[in-house]
């Protein structure tokens, strides 16, 4: 187990701890997520638990992969925009052009 591996795992194993001595439940929403080429690829334990490996996880409305690649995230958001121009399509009565340019607009 590499240094940092070890920091981390002593990092949650106090948290346990914490957790224990203030009567907290913590959340099984935990999950480890190995970024890198050679990274290590360690199971972390929290408590009595194994922590899961997620490939992909959402943080602050950004969704990150193993890889760093933004195409997940790009995808989408492509999808939402178009089921947003969808509903636009369905509720809009008039096709003429005078009308649709400015709703498609983001001035």
């Amino acid at each position: 187990m590499t240094h940092h591996c070890a920091a981390i795992q002593r990092d949650l194993n106090r948290l346990g701890k914490q957790a224990d001595r203030n009567v907290m439940q913590l959340s099984k929403k935990c999950h480890t997520q190995h970024l890198g080429r050679n990274n290590p690829r360690h199971q972390y334990r929290l408590r009595t638990d194994q922590l899961e490996c997620s490939s992909t996880e959402k943080t602050l409305g950004v969704l990150v992969d193993i890889k760093l690649d933004m195409s997940q995230q790009c995808a989408l958001a492509a999808k939402k925009a178009n089921c947003i121009l969808g509903c636009m399509k369905r509720i809009i009565a008039s096709r003429s052009r005078d009308v649709n340019p400015p709703l498609y607009s983001d001035h």
